[in-house]
């Protein structure tokens, strides 16, 4: 289920996001939000590359709290700044989603993952 939901807001989300509130130009807004998961390229940078029990938010440098803090400035700004933001805030949104998946299956397999203590907040609220 988990990989579903992560996969679905990454691709699914998107389109259903720029039908609704950008319904004039949700195939150009479309392509917009999905080329913002190119920030994911920062996975690139980490040894190992790939660690399936790594959580990407606020570990990779484009996942990191500065560069969210960047993408809620891109917010108010006109488009199409305000779009590309919108879709880096929905991908980190995304991925967190699936640092809380991770988190409650295996807490201490986050241990040491930068976001553990906002982790640890957000599930004792949600569960």
């Amino acid at each position: 289920m988990q990989t579903f939901i992560h996969y679905f807001l990454h691709f699914g989300f998107p389109i259903i996001i720029a039908y609704l509130f950008f319904r004039e130009n949700w195939g150009k807004v479309t392509l917009m939000l999905l080329a913002t998961m190119l920030v994911d390229l920062d996975h690139l940078l980490a040894t190992p590359i790939f660690n399936p029990n790594r959580c990407s938010f606020g570990f990779h440098l484009f996942h990191s709290y500065y560069a969210i803090g960047l993408y809620i400035v891109l917010l108010f700004l006109k488009r199409p700044y305000n779009i590309i933001g919108l879709g880096l805030l929905l991908h980190m949104l995304t991925d967190f989603i699936d640092c809380l998946f991770m988190y409650n299956a295996c807490n201490s397999c986050l241990e040491n993952a930068p976001a553990k203590r906002l982790l640890e907040t957000v599930s004792n609220l949600l569960f």
